[in-house]
């Protein structure tokens, strides 16, 4: 039953926050019979994902890709090529992807008969939730209001000079000189954007090494291919302040471990030193909700929090910060309020990184298992050993594949490569199923496709690869 409130608005479930977690879960949730509504401040569906994260910069990515290929590669085959760049227009492409799919998310809430309440939404106890002067019921309430970008002492952003993502993907020129500060996804994703489109692009970043997280093997060969591209490294180095004057930043640089400072001076500076959970202003303190020091939100097991009636998915959770993994917690908890058995493996959680070649990684990396004491079986396959990726020019990176020394299960993936991040699923599908490396081997690979390189990889923890 849904439950009832002073203005007669009473649901099943109310969702705070309409991000691929978000609308998601409330798809989810009607089609399992429950009535619906889905709180969200801003104007369109859909979330940072949709509107000003991961489908905008994946538009551009595409875009510059093409504009890199035929300025630079083109040539290799046989076709003679003079572009120029109409970034105003490339940019309005952008724009109308997000508006397509914004769009599609507004059309499946009125396809579920799902409630889009438009406002700022506010724990208020007692199973509701407060949007400006309304009072919405509910029996259950779901905070999925996502993550925004981790600020950084003495960079104040502007999102003109000194932009997060959000103003990386509206730049109305191509700035002479990019800084980042942050060497992870999303840092080289963007850098990788302006680069391509003619910029200089620095990245500084405070660790050693880039892509925190990542198999070692392969963000060394991943930062080689990117120097190849252009970008310039400052690894090793802190960022203590940014001063604007006029159309240039200045950047105040030492090293990590201490030093005299320097000055570096660019046109942009983005900020991408990661993201934080967003959960200003919804009330969790009054309403007994808890947050680590990290400002998480604490869940059990089916995503409940400390208050009964009250679950939390997606970014403002612990764990990785990605939409499918949100997504696929709307549909668990969806389901577990249905009575059904949701559930989520987080073992098998794709990370993927969206520059070319594409990086793409599922289960644990080699520096993990050795620091589990796991013994294990690597194996390897080289792009250049392909034939679909000779043909195609493309024979950059390698396929690794992880397995169990004494079973052969497959414990982790990990591929640089063009199209990585579609070639990662199919061993994201054999590791659900608790595969083997042998398993994986012995599947069909058409031929000629990039997949083969997984294959062979496979086939190369068992010390047989056919093509190497």
């Amino acid at each position: 039953m849904a439950e009832t409130s002073s203005d007669g608005k009473s649901y099943d479930v109310i969702i705070v926050g309409a991000g691929p977690g978000g609308y998601v879960c409330a798809i989810r949730a009607a089609q399992l019979g429950m009535k619906v509504a889905v709180v969200e401040k801003r104007k369109t569906l859909g979330g940072t994902c949709l509107n000003v994260g991961c489908i905008p910069s994946k538009a551009l990515l595409q875009s510059s890709h093409l504009y890199a290929e035929a300025q630079h590669d083109f040539a290799n085959h046989g076709i003679d090529a003079k572009v120029s760049l109409d970034l105003k227009k490339m940019l309005a492409r952008k724009t109308k992807v997000v508006e397509q799919l914004t769009g599609g998310v507004a059309y499946l809430f009125k396809k579920n008969k799902i409630d889009h309440i438009d406002g700022h939404g506010k724990l208020a106890g007692g199973g509701k939730v407060q949007v400006g002067d309304a009072t919405y019921s509910a029996k259950n309430i779901i905070i999925a209001t996502g993550s925004d970008s981790m600020p950084l002492k003495g960079v104040e952003v502007d999102e003109k000079r000194i932009v997060t993502s959000t103003g990386a993907l509206e730049l109305e020129k191509v700035p002479d000189h990019l800084v980042v500060i942050g060497a992870g996804y999303i840092g080289l994703e963007m850098g990788s954007v302006w680069a391509r489109l003619g910029a200089k692009v620095t990245v500084v970043e405070f660790l050693d090494r880039i892509t925190p997280g990542m198999d070692g093997e392969v963000a060394k060969n991943f930062q080689r291919i990117l120097k190849k591209q252009g970008l310039t490294f400052r690894l090793g180095a802190k960022v203590t302040g940014a001063t604007v004057a006029g159309d240039k930043v200045s950047l105040a640089i030492e090293r990590a471990n201490g030093g005299d400072a320097e000055a570096i001076e660019a046109d942009v500076v983005l900020l991408a030193i990661g993201r934080r959970p967003y959960t200003d202003d919804l009330g969790l303190d009054s309403a007994g909700v808890a947050t680590d020091d990290r400002g998480f939100i604490q869940v059990d097991s089916h995503y409940k929090t400390a208050v009964d009636g009250i679950y939390a998915i997606g970014d403002v959770i612990p764990g990785p910060m990605l939409a499918h993994k949100a997504e696929e917690e709307g549909v668990a908890l969806a389901e577990i309020l249905a009575g059904q058995a949701g559930h989520v493996n987080y073992g098998t959680v794709p990370g993927i990184v969206y520059t070319w070649p594409e990086v793409a990684s599922v289960g644990q990396t080699e520096e993990q298992l050795k620091e589990a004491g796991v013994e294990y079986r690597a194996g390897k396959f080289p792009m250049s050993a392909n034939s679909r990726a000779i043909c195609n020019d493309q024979t950059d990176g390698f396929v690794k594949v992880l397995a169990d020394a004494k079973t052969d299960r497959i414990l982790g993936a990990h591929i640089i490569g063009a199209e990585a991040g579609n070639l990662i699923h199919e061993v994201v599908n054999v590791m659900e199923f608790g595969g083997s490396a042998e398993d994986l081997a012995r599947c069909f690979h058409g031929h000629p496709t990039y997949n083969e390189a997984v294959k062979e990889a496979a086939l190369a923890v068992d010390g047989r690869p056919i093509n190497m």
